[in-house]
């Protein structure tokens, strides 16, 4: 068997084992976990937007975007909502116990193409953890981008995750964070309403922009379309779909959506790519 790291057509579907370090709630309902890297000849590393396999011994198997920090060699950190039978055995994970991880899998964000340009990042909901590999490796190389923000979304005040992250962030790098909920008690001091509400305070320069967004498929659509009506080209905005992934390999042809197959040809891919497909019921 190969290392993971190598391309994906060289994996098998037999999944390596890893041996579960942490596990941090981050919501009620929604749990990171770090794992020690299966680790042979090459060590894991992968490319902020890759995901990987995670597989649970007598449950079943998931793709899940890595959202750790690159930097961190033969560490892997899946952060989950606990949904379905396979997410809920993985959140349920306790230190010391066993989940299978093949991968990584799948086109990053195309973040070497945008050194000197302005970086817009929009998250929406559990959205922000395929994104955060993304900001960890800005963050690390910052004097590379001009102005980078972060425009987050959530149901409520007490759905937005990584929120010491997010003060850190805001405070301690130059970065700007703005955050914005569906509804809110009195007590809220924050933006209440759509995430499209916040790219309208923002000036930018859409010649020199690159926009990363992530989220439910609706707010992705209107996100990106926000971004177009600020004259940000569609082939500068790109957006990361991980929808009806089974195998992971580009074999079985769950993820179709049109000539693309998300799992080999995505997760992330340009607006102008598949915009007209994203409003084409059933596809």
């Amino acid at each position: 068997m190969t290392a993971f790291g190598a391309p994906a057509e060289d994996h098998t579907l037999a999944p390596q084992f890893s041996r579960v370090r942490w596990v941090e709630s981050v919501h009620p309902r929604v749990v990171s976990i770090g794992l020690d890297a299966p680790v042979l000849d090459s060590g894991f590393t992968f490319a902020p937007g890759q995901f990987v396999m995670a597989y649970v011994f007598g449950v079943g198997e998931i793709p899940i975007s890595v959202s750790g920090n690159p930097s961190l060699e033969n560490e892997i950190v899946l952060t989950v909502r606990s949904v379905g039978a396979v997410s809920k055995a993985i959140a349920s994970a306790e230190p010391g116990s066993v989940i299978g991880i093949r991968g990584p899998y799948g086109q990053p964000w195309p973040l070497d193409q945008t050194k000197d340009r302005d970086i817009i990042i929009v998250a929406g909901g559990l959205g922000l953890a395929p994104l955060r590999p993304l900001l960890f490796k800005i963050l690390a190389r910052r004097k590379s981008y001009k102005a980078v923000t972060l425009l987050y979304g959530a149901r409520s005040p007490d759905m937005i995750l990584f929120q010491d992250q997010l003060s850190e962030w805001k405070m301690n790098h130059d970065i700007d964070v703005r955050i914005t909920v569906d509804t809110a008690e009195a007590t809220w001091t924050g933006n209440v309403g759509l995430i499209t509400k916040l790219l309208e305070g923002i000036d930018l320069e859409p010649s020199n922009t690159n926009a990363f967004i992530c989220g439910p498929e609706v707010m992705m659509r209107f996100a990106a379309r926000a971004l177009m009506a600020k004259k940000v080209a569609p082939s500068d905005i790109f957006l990361s779909l991980e929808r009806n992934m089974k195998c992971g390999i580009g074999e079985c042809g769950r993820c179709q959506l049109g000539p693309f197959i998300l799992c080999r040809d995505g997760p992330v891919l340009p607006f102008n790519a598949v915009e007209r497909l994203l409003t084409v019921a059933e596809v």
